[in-house]
Parts: C-alpha cells; structure tokens; sequence
C-alpha cells in the first residue's frame, strides 16, 4: 500500500482513481499528474515501484497544496 501526503492509497485501485482519494486532487490534477511522471494510468497501487512512489510524490508536494495544507487554508478563508 502507497502512502503519498500521509494518505494511504488503496492498493487495488487504478493509480488515476486512487489518487482522487488526497484531499485537494481531483480526477484532473490527478490525470495532470499522472502526465507529468511519465506513470501508466491503468496501473494498480499494488504494482507500484517506489521510484513511481517517489516520482509520484515529489510531483504532488512541489505542485499542489493537499491534505493538511489545504484544510487549514480553507479553514481560515471561511473565518
């Protein structure tokens, strides 16, 4: 099981659809991902190498504002 931004992916999953399960990626930032590491789209959590792991990972921390982040941005916006 692949644990990117402290969310463990479910391994059974497709890698496009786990990846909607970060709070903050959506079925097109995750396609918009998915693009830029070069990683199979059909291709199950389970399957994963950890380079892909990693990839995946840099991607989504230097790019996007997930999980935590984005909680506590929206948290005060709505304050």
């Amino acid at each position: 099981m692949a644990r990117i931004a402290g969310v463990d992916l479910p391994s059974k999953k497709r890698i496009e659809t786990a990846l909607t399960y970060i709070f903050g990626i959506g079925p097109t930032s995750a396609r918009r991902i998915i693009a830029k590491t070069g990683v199979n789209p059909d291709r199950r959590v389970e399957a994963l190498t950890e380079e892909e792991t990693a990839k995946l990972r840099s991607v989504i921390e230097s790019d996007f504002k997930v999980e935590g982040a984005l909680r506590s941005e929206t948290a005060i916006n709505i304050k």
